[in-house]
């Protein structure tokens, strides 16, 4: 546990990608199975332990010490693992037992239920100075937020054994933690783990934005990117999934995307929700705020299933009938993929439309009236592209619509997590409900965290600390007085707002500080930019 300890809070302290990508190398290959396998799974939000929540740390803690203190504490510090790591006392009794493994420490927090976590963690935390216990909670409660996404840790552990990270994504999914084939694969020489009969995640291709550069369309198709969600439907020996573009399994979320593919394949496309017509008719696909109201479900209602009807509009096909697919150019896989769609069921599965444009000019003119549909802007791809995992360089290209943009106020901010728990880096915005002149109220319209640099950062919070006029907790209420100007991607009604509006990706465009509050916009300005 120290060694993956020391790990944790080098990585913390480490703001080099290519220095994180040595530190996790290091580890992986210098740290004996299973402990290395099980320190991979917590980095890679690949392990749960019911039993152990923030509360569970709220509640050891206030057993322990003072709750104003720890409620101050924890406020100042902005993390409930590291507060309580700093917090825990001294055993009255020095445990002669070593620090745990990380081994010994997974196995006893999987044994851990409600009933026995209040008596077994304190033990396993005894046994530990201030940086194994933070260690410990963070692999414990599965919020490890020191910057390593599951993408870095498997390209950390392709350099550490010299594989490519290609192959250690189509072989991770369908192995469990601790990852004993993966490893004796890679660093050992074995077979590589089978995943023939199962319906796994294959790594999707990915695309580059388009920057200034004009491609030739006699080189490149153009179809829609669709403004829903990026899934991957899989069906292998009559077993089929349904997974998101991280790779998690969402196919109870959407049974019936599931249920309704029949041929054994694995397809690409974009998960969405059909709008209905006045008169009950379905239509086309429906905003991002309709699927929205599925997703995160671990139960769907019938009422669900209903109202809002998913569905799946395909932009590849990697496997089809056990035959892959990807080294063929993609005008060879549109053919299959239009041949295969015939065979499939029209209710749940679709086809992306090639546009039909003949020069960049005329397709940038289409792109220019996107904003009236259901669509986030325009893919680009080379007709001679494999279906490649990751981005590669003048393959894909997205290019979304520009973002709209609206004047707020400043209205609560809250410190992050992480590397940000001692800023106050997550700001609630409004704006004005009419005349702020006449006595009109700001309401809340949405909430960003990034889009400003750290030096932005770092006025936003002085600002914030020098102009508090109420504290809620760990949220700070603000004077209303200063503008941001916010950039969103499009903007829906909503009736779990008290605005009635939802914006879609908010970030942070600019700090108009040279912009009187009463100037920023109002809500009416806002509504008049939701789609239909």
């Amino acid at each position: 546990m120290e060694r993956f300890a020391a790990l944790l809070d080098a990585l913390v302290y480490t703001r080099s990608r290519n220095a994180k990508l040595r530190l996790l190398a290091d580890y992986l290959r210098e740290t004996p199975d299973p402990d290395r396998g099980w320190a991979l799974a917590a980095l890679t939000d690949g392990l749960d332990f019911p039993a152990v929540k923030s509360s569970t740390i709220r509640n050891l803690m206030s057993e322990r010490i003072d709750p104003i203190l720890w409620t101050l504490s924890r406020d100042y510090v902005g993390d409930s693992a590291e507060t309580a790591s700093l917090l825990w006392p001294n055993p009255e009794t020095i445990s002669n037992d070593p620090p745990p493994t990380v081994s010994e420490a997974v196995d006893a927090l999987a044994l851990m239920t409600r009933a026995n976590v209040m008596a077994d963690l304190p033990r396993l935390l005894d046994r530990l100075d201030a940086e194994g216990r933070y260690a410990l909670l963070k692999l414990a409660t599965g919020a490890m937020r020191i910057g390593i996404s599951s993408r870095l840790a498997k390209t950390a552990f392709a350099q550490a054994f010299d594989v490519s990270v290609e192959d250690v994504e189509e072989h991770w999914h369908g192995q469990e933690a601790p990852y004993r084939a993966l490893f004796d694969w890679a660093a050992h020489g074995a077979e590589a783990p089978s995943s023939e009969h199962l319906p796994l995640f294959r790594p999707f291709m990915l695309a580059h934005p388009l920057e200034d550069a004009q491609l030739d369309l006699a080189h490149y198709a153009a179809e829609w990117k669709w403004d829903g969600i990026r899934v991957q439907v899989v069906r292998v020996a009559g077993h089929t999934r349904v997974y998101s573009r991280s790779g998690d399994d969402i196919s109870g979320t959407f049974p019936e995307i599931a249920a309704a593919l029949e041929v054994d394949a694995v397809l690409d496309g974009e998960l969405l929700v059909r709008g209905v017509h006045q008169g009950g008719e379905e239509g086309g696909a429906a905003s991002f705020n309709a699927l929205q109201q599925r997703l995160g479900r671990k139960l769907v209602s019938k009422k669900m299933l209903a109202d809002y009807p998913a569905f799946v509009r395909l932009y590849d096909v990697l496997i089809v009938e056990g035959e892959d697919l990807r080294p063929l150019p993609w005008l060879e896989r549109r053919a299959r993929l239009e041949a295969l769609v015939a065979r499939l069921d029209p209710g749940h599965f679709d086809l992306s439309a090639v546009i039909p444009a003949t020069d960049f000019a005329e397709l940038a003119a289409i792109r220019e009236r996107a904003r009236d549909d259901a669509i986030e802007g325009v893919m680009l791809k080379r007709r001679d592209s494999p279906y490649l995992a990751g981005r590669k360089t003048g393959l894909w290209y997205k290019w979304k619509r520009d973002p709209l943009l609206i004047d707020c106020v400043l209205m609560y901010a809250q410190r992050g997590s992480g590397k940000r728990s001692s800023f106050y880096s997550d700001y609630t915005f409004g704006c004005w409900d009419g005349d702020p002149d006449s006595g009109a109220e700001l309401l809340p319209v949405g909430k960003a965290y990034f889009g400003f640099t750290d030096e932005e950062l770092k006025w936003l919070d002085r600002y914030i600390r020098n102009h508090t006029v109420n504290r809620f907790g760990p949220v700070r209420e603000t004077d209303k007085s200063l503008v941001l100007e916010v950039a969103f991607d499009s903007v829906h009604l909503s009736k779990r707002h008290k605005s009635g509006l939802a914006m879609r990706f908010p970030r942070i465009h600019r700090i108009r500080m040279d912009k009187p509050a009463h100037e920023a916009d109002r809500i009416e300005a806002l509504k008049a930019l939701v789609r239909n």
